[in-house]
């Protein structure tokens, strides 16, 4: 007999940490090789864990809902023939997470962390787990107090444990707070000087709805959509700009061509791809509009990966990414864009899938909106959205001189981050991209 450590496995290059949502097996438990163990999230998508080994689970050293590193022993499993389940079948208490901030930062970058006025320590940025944020959220504890609350974790971080016995203790003694110490005077004038656009709300007291209604709790998903839009605005400063764009030519080819297509390529082509590959072309003349911003500095993205905003059937939002969209011909950005649908519709992307990505699109057309103005998708700059294409009398001109004639027409949009990217830079490159559109060659071979 022997154990055998389960471990949190690499679910893509840049998720470092993963949240255990729900445990399908206890201490004590059969398990066989592959068979599903727990469920498992991370801020993009869902997933599950199987056995790497048959046998009888041993010991589960993580609880639900606790957030862990990649790598770490999550559960041990007692493989043998005559395996057997120690008598201490409790399991053991968490043991709190190890990060690295900079990967932190990187895969979570709307975690606002404001040192406190009113510690020894103010100078210092103190990190706080994902899990540790949203406890505090949903308990109204404001980041003064967060900071005060003593850790036990690494380097004194507060750990789950930490906030729980805090949020206990509250209603029946005095928090621990460095403000209490300061006189009243003092601490009125140094409230007035902070920042006023702090992301951490006062709290609340529970709020009572009247008449006929009904209330619904968001989902896991539908609270990271949330604070991701949330975080977004208060990341960039967005602008929107529009241009309306005739794609008669693309229209007809894609009427022409589709069905040949499909026989020989096994593959339905849509308007998507060719929406992509007109971006794509304009972002190597304009490269900025494929970066990012970290402090004073601007990174520009050299591997174009674009994202593609999909509507999910529960009606949550996902981005699969196209990874090197600059290195795929027309029939690689079909079977990419088809597959990654497909994909997300099933709930079969990987956490790897939706990341990465250094330009969005938008399609609003879908579901009938002829424009939009969409979020930027931190930590990209810009985001394109294409509206419904609709048929309508024109004015042309031809060399017999102005007719008016029926084309197809559509609007588009570009939200992008005017910390870096000016109007004139955003509506240069929306135009390169019409004019990308417009003058698509209709006697194109596939």
């Amino acid at each position: 007999m022997s154990l055998v450590d389960l471990v949190m496995p690499k679910l893509g290059e840049s998720i470092m940490e993963a949240t255990i949502l729900k445990w399908h097996k206890k201490p004590g438990d059969t398990i066989k090789q592959d068979e599903t163990v727990l469920d498992i999230a991370t801020d993009k998508v869902d997933s599950e864990v199987p056995s790497i080994a048959e046998g009888v689970m041993e010991e589960i050293l993580f609880n639900e809902n606790d957030v862990v590193p990649i790598g770490a022993v999550i559960a041990k499993i007692r493989v043998g023939a005559n395996a057997a389940v120690s008598n201490n079948q409790t399991p053991s208490t968490p043991k709190q997470p190890e990060y690295e901030d900079a990967k932190v930062v990187e895969e979570i970058p709307f975690q606002p962390i404001q040192t406190s006025h009113f510690t020894s320590a103010a100078v210092a940025i103190r990190f706080y787990s994902p899990l540790v944020l949203n406890i505090a959220q949903q308990e109204g504890i404001s980041m003064s107090e967060l900071e005060n609350i003593h850790g036990t974790g690494q380097d004194g971080r507060v750990s789950k444990k930490d906030i729980l016995t805090y949020v206990a203790n509250k209603g029946t003694s005095s928090p621990i707070n460095t403000t209490s110490l300061q006189p009243q005077n003092t601490f009125v004038a140094t409230t007035e000087q902070r920042t006023p656009n702090t992301e951490q709300q006062a709290y609340q007291p529970p709020v009572f709805f009247t008449g006929n209604v009904e209330v619904i709790e968001m989902d896991r998903m539908r609270k990271l959509i949330a604070k991701h839009m949330v975080d977004s605005k208060h990341t960039s400063a967005h602008v929107t700009s529009f241009a309306e764009c005739d794609v008669t030519n693309l229209v007809l080819w894609r009427e022409k061509i589709r069905k040949d297509f499909e026989k020989r390529e096994g593959e339905k082509i849509t308007y998507t791809p060719l929406f992509i590959e007109a971006i794509v072309k304009c972002i190597k003349k304009y490269p900025w509009l494929s970066s990012s911003v970290e402090g004073d500095k601007i990174i520009i993205k050299k591997d174009l990966n674009i994202g593609m905003a999909a509507a999910l059937p529960n009606g949550n939002l996902i981005v699969p990414v196209i990874k090197n969209a600059d290195q795929l011909n027309l029939t690689g950005l079909t079977k990419q864009v088809n597959s990654l649908a497909n994909a997300a519709r099933s709930g079969k992307l990987r956490p790897d899938d939706t990341t990465g990505g250094t330009f969005t699109l938008t399609n609003v057309g879908t579901f009938g909106s002829i424009m939009g103005t969409p979020i930027i998708n931190q930590p990209q700059v810009a985001i394109m959205a294409v509206g419904a294409i609709k048929k309508r009398p024109m004015v042309i001109e031809t060399p017999q001189g102005d007719s008016i004639a029926i084309r197809h027409m559509m609007y588009i949009s570009l939200s992008y981050d005017h910390r870096i990217i000016d109007g004139a830079l955003g509506s240069t490159f929306l135009n390169a991209v019409s004019k990308e559109l417009e003058n698509f060659d209709i006697n194109r071979s596939i």
